[in-house]
């Protein structure tokens, strides 16, 4: 988005570099173009970003899309980022130069809120420090392709801009869904963002051909998803699954992990988690489903 909020022509996607004013929101455009499948890279030296996108190139599997954060951090190397614009150009390289910024307002009040000094005022007048970026950074500023505005924003906000933006030049990764089954006897998933009991559900343990076989089985499928709880429960799961997804992703996660539970981990946690795959990647979904407690022991418990 350049000043006219428009793409400007010209807009090179596979090569980024991000810079601006400390405070105006360089780390989480690097993290939503991370999402985005780029190989992101924070405050190189300037003068070794030549050198590292010919290297890029020259990998057995080539970085196809590069975004890398340059700011005033770099101290005397930040006055080599002209000399290494032009090395790029005559190696017929031109990066898009996001630039971002806010009111000065604004920026003090975000050092305030996080306690940071700002890094040209290690000591003195945070407004001091930003008023002097500014003016290093104007010569360019002047040669960005998007400059963006962030004194308005919300972190989600400018999140949202920039997958506006870029999307258009790159294909937008989904979110990540992982699936966990457990078994509540051998303790929770501790990286679970939703965990779901079903305990509750018919039990194959007592079902003595079924006993030795896992919710892989379509025999034990069968008989965990037959009755009119599980269907009335499967069909409220997805739903609840479906209004929560574009919600997450709004918010700027990239990953979800859902866990879900019986008492041993390996019959109906295991069904439900193969039925709530099927249903996800029929909706595109990218699904990664880890089954934790599939291969423990079947013996001296209540539930596998």
């Amino acid at each position: 988005m350049s000043d006219t909020g428009e793409p400007m022509e010209g807009f090179n996607a596979n090569l980024v570099l991000i810079t601006g004013l400390s405070g105006a929101g360089k780390s989480q455009a690097l993290r939503t173009l991370e999402d985005l499948g780029y190989y992101c890279v924070d405050n190189l030296p300037p003068a070794l970003i030549p050198t590292f996108i010919q290297l890029s190139k020259q990998l057995e599997e080539p970085i196809s899309k590069i975004a890398m954060g340059v700011d005033v951090r770099g101290g005397e190397f930040f006055e080599d980022l002209s000399g290494a614009l032009e090395t790029l150009s005559l190696d017929g390289v031109k990066p898009a130069i996001l630039f971002l910024e806010a009111d000065d307002d604004v920026l003090v009040r975000r050092y305030k809120e996080t306690r940071r000094r700002h890094p040209l005022s290690p000591q003195g007048s945070t407004l001091e420090g930003i008023r002097d970026e500014r003016d290093m950074l104007s010569d360019l500023r002047s040669r960005a392709t998007l400059i963006m505005d962030t004194s308005n924003l919300s972190p989600s906000e400018l999140r949202k801009q920039l997958i506006e933006v870029f999307s258009k030049q790159v294909k937008v990764q989904k979110l990540l869904i992982t699936i966990v089954t457990f078994g509540f006897k051998y303790g929770l998933p501790l990286d679970a963002d939703l965990v779901f009991d079903v305990r509750f559900l018919p039990n194959p343990h007592y079902v003595a051909d079924l006993k030795p076989l896992t919710g892989l089985d379509p025999k034990v499928s069968r008989y965990v998803l037959k009755s009119s709880l599980a269907k009335g429960f499967f069909s409220r799961l997805t739903r609840f699954v479906d209004f929560l997804l574009p919600a997450y992703v709004d918010e700027g996660k990239s990953h979800l992990t859902i866990a879900i539970g019986c008492t041993g981990g390996r019959h109906r946690s295991v069904a439900l988690a193969e039925a709530l795959r099927v249903h996800l990647e029929a909706n595109e979904h990218t699904v990664v489903v880890e089954h934790r407690d599939i291969e423990r022991g079947i013996s001296g418990g209540l539930d596998h």
